[in-house]
């Protein structure tokens, strides 16, 4: 009996060691489609339900610029540390200011963006 359970164990050990076993590279390699994030498609609606509140025209709440348009959106983003500031920790520079931090999804699409190279369209 003590044979049979032995043998058991070591089929179900080597049954799982060869089920994880790769048989080439390709099965190693993501080729997950990479999408482009733009402003049209991904981050205009962040913008519009986080920031417009204040940042709006004229702006209100002390915010320093409107970010109504893309060419407002990608100037802060490019020279007023959009990044930084929705991305922050510190409550003193966190936006949206006095909310809760956005969520660390919502804010890699603002990244992704960046990355992407600020693209409209």
């Amino acid at each position: 009996m003590r044979i049979s359970i032995l043998k058991f164990v070591i089929i179900g050990f080597i049954l799982i060691t060869i089920s994880c076993e790769n048989d080439s590279e390709s099965d190693l390699i993501d080729v997950t489609p990479v999408n482009l994030v733009t402003y049209d498609d991904n981050v205009k609606n962040i913008i519009d339900n986080n920031c417009i509140l204040c940042h709006n025209d004229p702006p209100i709440n002390f915010a320093p610029m409107p970010l109504l348009t893309f060419e407002q959106v990608k100037e802060a983003a490019e020279n007023r540390n959009l990044i930084g500031r929705v991305s922050s920790e510190d409550i003193n520079f966190l936006m949206p200011s006095g909310g809760p931090r956005l969520p660390q999804s919502t804010i890699d699409i603002i990244i992704q963006w960046r990355d992407d190279g600020l693209l409209e369209q």
